[in-house]
């Protein structure tokens, strides 16, 4: 299978993933990325040049926050993003349309196979 129709599949979805994994904790960039990488191997590998221009995106969308937390004795400062009132909003749509979407997709894909089993 040609990888380009995967990845910009993944591309469509990774906003809201991303809106999920904040709206549940407040979390910085690396920690986001990780758990991407830990949790979530269909979605390949989580790059900081993938990442974090969507953070900046969906700050300057005010669908996140961000605050810089001090800098650790050992490190740089952080910063640590957070959800919007409006973040909320727009994630709780979002999952209201991926359910509508899944079954809409999941009706064409048994459409399709029910088609090819008939053939």
């Amino acid at each position: 299978m040609d990888n380009r129709y995967v990845q910009q599949f993944k591309k469509g979805s990774l906003e809201m993933i991303l809106l999920c994994l904040i709206g549940r904790k407040e979390t910085y960039g690396y920690e986001i990325i990780t758990e991407l990488n830990n949790s979530a191997s269909i979605l390949g590998y989580a790059k900081e040049g993938t990442i974090y221009p969507i953070l900046y995106r969906l700050q300057e969308a005010e669908l996140i926050q961000c605050r810089l937390a001090p800098a650790a004795a050992n490190g740089g400062s952080k910063k640590y993003y957070s959800l919007t009132h409006k973040g909320r909003e727009v994630l709780d749509e979002l999952i209201l349309f991926w359910a509508s979407y899944e079954s809409c997709v999941n009706g064409f894909i048994a459409t399709y196979q029910t088609a090819e089993v008939s053939e």
